[in-house]
């Protein structure tokens, strides 16, 4: 991919980026672990981004 991106693209691929993450530690003690990973997961190799 090259260096210089399109502003837009920056921002979806940041946006790709932070819902990569599994929801932190006290949501899953708040819902008593009904809500433990994030269905939304994404690997970097398996799932190809439409960004």
């Amino acid at each position: 991919m090259a260096r210089n991106k399109p502003p837009g693209r920056k921002l979806r691929l940041a946006a790709a980026l932070r819902s990569n993450r599994n929801p932190p530690v006290w949501v899953a003690i708040k819902t008593k672990r009904s809500v433990a990973r994030s269905p939304a997961r994404r690997h970097w190799r398996r799932v190809k981004l439409k960004a």
